[in-house]
């Protein structure tokens, strides 16, 4: 029912913070497979990748991903996000009644802080995307990103919350 794909480099420990949260999306059914598109990792991503039964490119199309996903609805997500509790009743209540593309609602317990949140712009992945198959291999270009297959649409909001991904990276 539901492809989930991220982009990585060396982010094996942010990948497993993702890859586990999403455990209990493919207990209940909800998520069918998973897609990592690694940009060059020298760390264990793959391994991670590979014990949790993700597939894992390192040289891929977009759109032959698009076409490949066993899902007919596709979740992008940055390494490291983690969909909070309630998401897969959200999902699965959104994709029965609604065909336009959605992003999670950001999480109340994870904020920049103020200053921060107005000065900085937004990357187009922190609370992840969901978007029907159809419409994502329609959009899908030779070397383009999945931050790309996102600009210029507007998503509606779900209620589920999502962690962002920077939350998962340690600090520095």
């Amino acid at each position: 029912m539901l492809t989930v794909i991220m982009e990585c480099r060396d982010q094996e420990p942010e990948l497993a913070h993702t890859l586990s949260a999403l455990v209990t999306g493919a207990v209940e059914g909800l998520v069918s497979d998973v897609v990592v598109l690694d940009h060059g990792s020298r760390d264990g991503s793959s391994r991670v990748a590979d014990a949790a039964g993700c597939r894992f490119y390192v040289q891929w199309d977009i759109a032959d991903v698009m076409h490949s996903a066993r899902g007919q609805w596709i979740l992008l997500v940055e390494p490291g996000a983690r969909p909070q509790s309630g998401w897969i009743e959200e999902i699965l209540d959104y994709v029965t009644v609604c065909a336009e593309p959605a992003r999670f609602s950001p999480s109340r317990y994870h904020k920049r802080p103020f200053f921060s949140r107005i000065i900085r712009r937004q990357p187009p992945l922190e609370y992840g995307y969901l978007m029907p198959k159809k419409h994502a291999v329609a959009i899908a270009k030779p070397g383009m990103g999945l931050s790309q297959l996102v600009h210029a649409q507007k998503p509606r909001r779900l209620n589920a919350e999502l962690a962002p991904a920077w939350t998962a990276r340690p600090s520095s």
